[in-house]
Formats: structure tokens, sequence, C-alpha cells
């Protein structure tokens, strides 16, 4: 099986959660697997306390309940802990791009943890599997590692095949580079200006809205003729993360605007 060519460790992780809406459900579970470039590796698994009640739904597939967590910490009492453990880190992931990686850059700014995610590298190995053969993590697991994934569901089962899963398909597809920046833009969707994918970047790296009215024209027009836009996403379930990158083109806009004002 292919040896990850890592030019940084990278974190394999998965989080069990409260639901699947990445502005307003917690984590419950996350577990993750950092893979040193020398090839060692190092796993953690913690349980955490949402501060909101678990749905019987989201149990019902995970096995977590509300008195499995009652004593559990919170995501702000792990968040510094959690941090220094990956940083520097690339991050993988089944479905991450689009489900892990903003609901885990939710709970950082929740807890007032400042993280930069724009250096990393996020390989998402469901992408790729889409990519390549369109079928679940499990179906997955048996196709490329012939193996059954006993305790499907479960954050620490599910983070392994994952890294599992990888390897095999860099085995499989000796088109598919063994290098984490390759695979981080093989299997992104688009080019995200914030994780939930609201604003992307246009084919000459202009930030535009990728929703609603103003889908497809740059962000900062928008902002300048219907600045009424900014408060009212401010103002509605969007993504604290995607709120922060709308403010800070906002002030970069403004600041722009200000100094070729002074010029004159």
């Amino acid at each position: 099986m292919a040896k990850l060519n890592l030019k940084n460790p990278i974190v394999f992780f998965d989080l069990e959660t409260t639901g699947t809406n990445i502005n307003s459900d917690r984590i419950v579970e996350i577990s993750y697997l950092k893979i040193l470039p020398n090839g060692n590796e190092e796993s953690k698994t913690m349980r955490i306390n949402p501060e909101m009640p678990i749905p019987a739904e989201s149990s019902a597939i995970h096995g977590i309940y509300d008195e499995d967590i009652a004593n559990s910490p919170t995501f702000k009492e792990v968040a510094k802990s959690v941090a220094r453990d990956i940083e520097g880190c690339d991050l993988a992931g089944f479905n991450s791009n689009r489900f892990d990686i903003p609901v885990l850059a939710e709970e950082f700014l929740r807890a007032g943890v400042d993280i930069d995610m724009s250096r990393r590298k996020f390989v998402d190995v469901q992408v790729i599997f889409h990519k390549m053969e369109q079928r679940t993590l499990s179906a997955a697991y048996k196709f490329y590692c012939d193996k059954t994934l006993e305790d499907a569901h479960t954050a620490e089962a599910d983070t392994r095949a994952t890294y599992e899963v990888l390897k095999s398909q860099l085995d499989r597809y000796p088109d598919l580079q063994n290098d984490m920046a390759y695979l981080a833009e093989f299997s992104s969707f688009n080019r995200n200006v914030d994780f939930a994918g609201r604003m992307v970047y246009d084919e000459n790296d202009v930030e535009v809205f990728n929703f609603g009215k103003y889908k497809g024209m740059p962000v900062e027009e928008v902002l300048e003729k219907d600045p009424g836009y900014y408060g009212w996403i401010l103002g509605n379930d969007f993504t604290l993360n995607t709120k922060a990158m709308l403010t800070k083109i906002r002030l970069r806009s403004a600041n722009v605007a200000q100094r070729g004002s002074k010029s004159k």
C-alpha cells in the first residue's frame, strides 16, 4: 500500500455531531489520526459536550446520547489543545470539505481560538472516491481495501478507514499524484473563499458570491452597490466564518478606497 508523500504532517479526522447544519450543529465526538512525514502515527479520540441536546435521529446514527457526554468537556475547553495538535498540519477526511472542515472552523470561532486555516491543504477522500467510483465510505473500504468496515459511524473507525482508503487510492490510480497539494486541489469542488462556499474565487482570482441574487458577481462590487446586503448576511443564518471573510473583504475595500481618496 502506498506510503503518503508528505511535506507536512497530515491529520485525518472525523466528527460526530448533533446534526448536519454547519451553522448551528455542534461536535459530540472528534477523532483524529496524525501521520508524520516519517510515517509515524498519533491518534486521539474525544467525546465533547455540545451544550445542547443531541436529537434522537442523530444518536441513532452514531450511538452517542446525552448521558454519554454529560461529563465530557465542552469544545471551548479543549479547543486550544486541538489547535496545538493540528498546528502546521494538512487536513484530510471523508466529505470533510463540505462538512467537517466548516463545522470545526465554526467551533474554533465560537471558542475564540484564532487558527489560521488559509495555509492548510484539505484532502477530501470522498471527492476523490466520487470522482473515481461514486460510493459510500463502507463501500469504498470494501472496494479499495477488500475489508468490511466494522463500527461504521464511529469516528475512530471512520477515521482510520479513510486513511487506508486514501493510501489504496494512490496504489490503484497511477494518475493520482502522491502529493498533498495535488490531492487537495483534486478533491476540491470550488476554490472557496469561506469554508461553506458562499463565496468562491473566479478564474481571475476575484471573490464572487456563490449563491442568491448576486451569484457570480464580485463581492466588492456588490458591497459597494448594495451596502445593505452586508448587514443582511450578518443578521441571518450564515456561518461565523462566512461573516468573518465577508467583513475582511469589506474592510479591505474600505482601506483601498481611503488610500485612493488621500492620494488625490
